[in-house]
């Protein structure tokens, strides 16, 4: 895969237990790109992001990212793809028995962190830069939605991913937080992060221009400017 790229999928088949979700999908994005996603619920979305850090098969193609190729990477070699990737849910899924700091700590040391020293300078930096500096100790339902996601980008950010993959990362959120969330991954990508990021919220596409990828009858298509797309093309509410 050429060194600029990435990820390089070409013409991919993708299933969810025996169903084609996608067919013929073809997408490259560049370091330190930006691009949403976005389909109605069921048009394929999640399941390219599944496809992406080996959560579904790739049956059909050939598929690149972050230097692996997803057809002939082995099973073991799993965990360390994903450490390449930051994945953000739409559910946060943080630990709910701990404080954020300590949701961070447990994914540094599940990743090979000893060093306690580097462990707290690296959680330290991580809620900086989401804008946390001062909520580590609380635990996530003292925390609000928005702040919960902050805590979720802040966990993609331990292992310093070179992509990040953030799966309607607003959907539980309200217009305003959203946009700050939306923001906060759009300065993540100026440091040559490349993010992917599902949506089917039209006003975060207008309002936060990237370049856009169209889900849609099982098949993946560019849209030439996400900030000109109507209200038909992206309101899938």
């Amino acid at each position: 895969m050429e060194s600029e790229l990435h990820v390089k999928l070409e013409e991919i088949e993708v299933c969810q237990e025996e169903n084609v979700v996608l067919r013929d999908a073809s997408l490259e994005l560049s370091k330190g790109e930006f691009v949403y996603v976005i389909g109605k619920v069921g048009s394929g979305k999640s399941s390219l992001l599944k496809a992406l850090y080996c959560e579904v098969p790739i049956r059909k193609g050939n598929a690149y990212i972050a230097g692996y190729d997803l057809k002939k990477i082995k099973h073991r070699e799993i965990p360390y793809l994903r450490r390449k990737l930051g994945i953000v849910f739409q559910d946060f899924q943080l630990l709910i028995d701990r404080s954020a700091v300590k949701n961070l700590e447990f994914v540094l040391k599940a990743t090979g962190w000893r060093s306690q020293n580097e462990i707290n300078k690296r959680i330290e930096n991580v809620l900086e830069q989401v804008g946390m500096p001062n909520k580590g100790y609380k635990m996530p339902h003292e925390l609000s939605g928005g702040e919960q996601q902050r805590i979720a980008i802040a966990r993609a950010l331990l292992n310093n991913p070179e992509i990040i993959l953030a799966d309607e990362p607003t959907g539980n959120l309200d217009p305003e937080t959203s946009g700050q969330i939306v923001q906060l991954l759009h300065d993540i990508r100026q440091k040559d992060t490349t993010v992917i990021m599902t949506t089917h919220n039209y006003n975060i596409v207008k309002a936060f221009p990237a370049r856009v990828i169209k889900c849609e009858n099982n098949r993946l298509y560019n849209v030439k400017d996400g900030a000109s797309l109507s209200n038909e093309e992206t309101d899938y509410e």
